[in-house]
């Protein structure tokens, strides 16, 4: 509903109770969906018992003691009526009070219809019912109130006793006073504390209403072929057009789904009976509802039934509970069949679901056993054995066996053997950790901050919270969706990408008006990027290059260099490797932009840091150890993050910059030869002055003119900063003068404004939130209120500077719909994201310009 329709029903005046009819007046925004609903069965000449709707201010007059006129409600039903109540809230997601049924049995009753159905029947009904009220009405205990295996007289009269015991009442015979009693209950229930912040964990507003709607009961218990089922026309795992459901016999309610064994199917089955074959004509007639609740509802929808007699009644219908695969295939499958348009397609999705469909899943059905909580830092689930470094991790990955590397935290060194493991954990770090960046990049389902792990490295054992003890080699599962560990092999389901997901997506590229690139260090990286469709690389962080095969160990014969000149040496080694890795980047995304960042982290980031490595480098490089400690000594900073890295390391070590401009340069010649014409994107990292950029401008200028005079092409390339300190974002008017585009690094520039470790800040960062000092993480979600003031403030000035001058950012925020939304609003360019990000940025992306048009259209 339009927020203009809301509002205008608000000022509508509804009576405090309505009988369900074609032509009632009645709204989900007053009634709730259930009860709408049944007005739409009715529409559609469903058979649905008289039913009467509570809206929400009534049911909040109940829960604070004030009644309805009772008489006035209870005359639609006729005489002695048999009544059922059920929830209805705005979304049934949200949940509610347990529907009770059979409410209006009393000693009469029970006479009445042991001559009717038999005694047997008829005992078994009023047993029902005084077990529900007494328990969930009386709120009694329900050790006292067990169904009985045989619904006799003196089973009954027990029952009765009991209730008389434990009330110092008769069990009242009333149905006003039941029927008030039961609304009484589930109105109060609706306003408990635990279900309130149930529901909140759901994403309903606090003071979300609940409708309540009252229904003839039809009995499913009785003479004749009588029972009660559940059908839906669509399977809820897949989203494949298929009729589910089962049906017992002399039941009500939902029984027939927990009472599997003796329940019929819906179809034939080879498994057993059918209501097809033993209810030909009620099936017939269910059959034909599957178009009708399809094309009218424009919904999948779920039908709880009942027979009586052999005559079919319709209780209800919601929405069908779906898997996050099932949700893109029915709402593609929609809009395919012209029941919906695809703009409505893409909107019934959400984003999240898709970055889940990308990887495996934990299956929901398992019993998960639970090691340790921790944050969920890249989805996806993996089962492996426990190994404890990348060496052992790589060692693995050779004897082809699936390991989980846990590590304290980890560095660029253990890089290699994240690529080689199915999972990592982590003891420390937040949601844009090392570990929790590059296991997003990579697409390996990743637990960090699991602070209440416990490691010991010399006897190689994980130590439980509970104090179970997970040695080197134990089997494990890794929930990265979760954020949770758990022990042993735990069932996983494979992901979906199928056609519906593809095409969900191209509809959304036709509705969004925001880039979507990709964070991409390697060709694999930048392949993924393609497949999902990432219209450029936003970011190559090209120090990750380095520590693939033998490359770390030419790095670092150049950190031990002790001349300019050595270091161009080790470096010319380097060259034709980093030039490869930019053809195949080239060559991959066949045109589109690559915005290739400039070396970035501290020297001593490739430098082992514990004893055993300082050994096994002193060996490799043939140097004394001694030396070796003093070097790793000399190049250890109190602060590595904001010491020498980015452009200082550029500018007091420019021989590594001009050898990875040169790379760029003689890759762009080459993949420009069997392609279209490259025009590569070099970005300077961690400016912080104009002064630096003309510094570094100058030297690449002059290796391009060599580059062009060695080989005789002509080649275009365009230069950028990467804003990721706030003197950066304020002084971008005058460093726009200098560069082409403005790419701001959030993760960076979040760290720098809060002066938080984002490698820390996961010790506490959960108590800051619940203590109401920060609203959200952080480096979760970006602070659009700090944070986002420095990226306005940048954008404006930039502008300033060059008025064509290209915005982005490309943090880790860039693939979350708020820093897409906050992007949109001050007209950047594009965002860039992990590549398994790209598909829900996408979507985000399009459901936020969506939603822009309507309000613009309601104007």
């Amino acid at each position: 509903m339009q927020q203009g329709d809301a509002a205008v029903q608000h000022n509508i005046e509804f009576e405090p109770f309505t009988l369900i009819t074609p032509n009632a007046r009645m709204s989900p925004s007053v009634h709730g969906g259930r009860a709408k609903c049944l007005q739409r069965l009715i529409r559609l000449d469903m058979p649905v018992p008289t039913t009467v709707a509570l809206s929400f201010d009534t049911v909040r007059e109940i829960a604070r003691g004030q009644m309805p006129e009772m008489s006035s409600l209870l005359e639609p039903f006729g005489d002695a009526p048999l009544l059922s109540v059920r929830p209805s809230s705005a979304d049934s997601d949200w949940g509610g009070p347990g529907a009770i049924l059979n409410i209006g049995f009393n000693n009469a009753r029970h006479r009445e219809l042991t001559e009717k159905i038999g005694l047997e029947a008829a005992t078994a009904l009023y047993l029902r019912f005084v077990q529900s009220y007494s328990v969930v009405v009386a709120r009694l205990d329900p050790e006292q109130f067990h169904l009985p295996d045989a619904p006799t007289e003196a089973a009954l009269r027990s029952m009765l006793e009991a209730y008389e015991y434990e009330t110092d009442e008769l069990f009242p015979q009333d149905p006003a006073q039941q029927l008030a009693e039961v609304l009484r209950s589930m109105a109060r229930a609706w306003d408990g504390t635990t279900a309130r912040l149930l529901r909140q964990a759901k994403g309903a507003p606090a003071d979300a209403g609940l409708g309540l709607v009252v229904q003839a009961m039809a009995m499913g218990v009785g003479r004749g072929k009588s029972g009660s089922g559940v059908i839906q026309f669509v399977d809820d795992k897949t989203g494949e057009q298929r009729i589910t459901g089962r049906y017992l016999s002399q039941s009500q309610g939902r029984e027939a789904l927990t009472k599997t064994k003796e329940a019929l199917f819906i179809t034939k089955d080879d498994r057993g009976l059918s209501v097809e074959e033993e209810l030909p004509e009620v099936f017939a007639q269910l059959a034909g509802y599957r178009d009708l609740c399809r094309i009218r509802l424009r919904e999948e929808m779920q039908i709880e039934f009942t027979v009586e007699d052999g005559e079919l009644h319709v209780l209800d219908a919601i929405r069908v509970q779906r898997s996050n695969r099932a949700s893109v295939k029915i709402a593609v499958d929609l809009a395919l069949d012209g029941i919906i348009p695809t703009d409505e397609a893409v909107m019934r999705v959400d984003p999240a679901i898709l970055s889940e469909l990308l990887h495996r899943q934990v299956d929901p059905s398992a019993t998960p056993d639970v090691i340790v909580a921790g944050i969920a830092a890249s989805p996806g689930a993996a089962c492996g054995r426990i190994v404890f470094t990348a060496n052992e991790a790589q060692a693995s990955a050779a004897r082809s066996e699936a390991c989980i590397l846990v590590r304290r935290e980890t560095t660029p060194e253990d890089i290699r053997g994240m690529h080689a493991a199915s999972a990592v954990i982590t003891v420390r770090g937040g949601i844009t950790s090392h570990a929790a960046v590059i296991g997003r990049g990579l697409g390996l389902p990743c637990v960090v901050g699991a602070s209440d792990l416990v490691i010991d490295r010399k006897r190689k054992v994980m130590i439980a919270p509970d104090g179970r003890e997970f040695r080197e080699g134990d089997v494990i599962t890794v929930n990265g969706t979760s954020g949770r560990v758990l022990a042993g092999m735990v069932p996983l389901m494979e992901p979906a990408l199928d056609g519906a997901f593809r095409q969900l997506l191209d509809w959304a590229d036709e509705f969004r008006d925001i880039g979507i690139r990709a964070n991409a260090d390697t060709p694999a990286d930048a392949q993924i990027a393609r497949n999902f469709a990432a219209q450029g690389i936003g970011l190559c962080r090209t120090e990750h290059m380095f520590f693939e095969g033998d490359r770390l160990g030419v790095m670092r014969e150049m950190i031990f260099a002790h001349t300019a000149e050595d270091r161009r040496a080790v470096l010319d080694r380097l060259l034709p490797m980093q030039r490869g890795d930019f053809i195949a980047l080239f060559q991959i995304m066949h045109g589109t932009p690559v915005c290739i960042r400039l070396f970035d982290p501290p020297l001593h980031e490739f430098l082992p840091a514990d004893k055993s490595g300082h050994r096994e480098l002193a060996e490799q490089l043939s140097l004394p150890l001694s030396e070796v400690t003093s070097r790793v000594e000399a190049l250890t900073e109190y602060n590595p993050m904001l010491g020498m890295r980015g452009v200082r390391l550029g500018l007091s070590y420019p021989e590594i910059y001009d050898m990875q401009a040169r790379a760029i340069f003689e890759a762009t010649v080459e993949a420009s030869r069997s392609g279209d014409p490259v025009v590569p994107e070099i970005m300077i990292p961690l400016v912080s002055a104009m002064r630096e950029v003309e510094l570094v401008k100058s030297r690449i200028d002059a290796v391009a003119a060599a580059v062009r005079a060695e080989t005789g092409v002509d080649f275009r390339f365009r230069y950028g900063v990467m804003v990721e300190t706030p003197r950066a974002a304020l002084r971008a008017e005058e460093i726009a003068m200098h560069a082409q585009f403005l790419s701001f690094g959030t993760n960076d520039l979040t760290q720098m404004t809060y002066g938080l470790s984002r490698d820390d800040a996961g010790r506490f960062m959960s108590a800051y939130v619940q203590a109401g000092v920060y609203a959200e993480d952080p480096f979760h979600t970006l602070d659009v209120e700090g944070v986002g003031e420095l990226l306005s403030m940048g954008a404006e000035r930039g502008r300033k500077g060059r008025e064509d001058v290209v915005l982005s950012i490309c943090g880790e925020h860039g693939g979350s719909r708020s820093a897409i939304s906050f992007c949109r609003s001050q007209k950047f360019d594009y965002v860039s994201c992990s590549p398994f990000r790209v598909p829900a940025a996408r979507l985000s992306a399009a459901q936020l310009a969506i939603s822009d048009r309507k309000i613009s259209a309601s104007v």
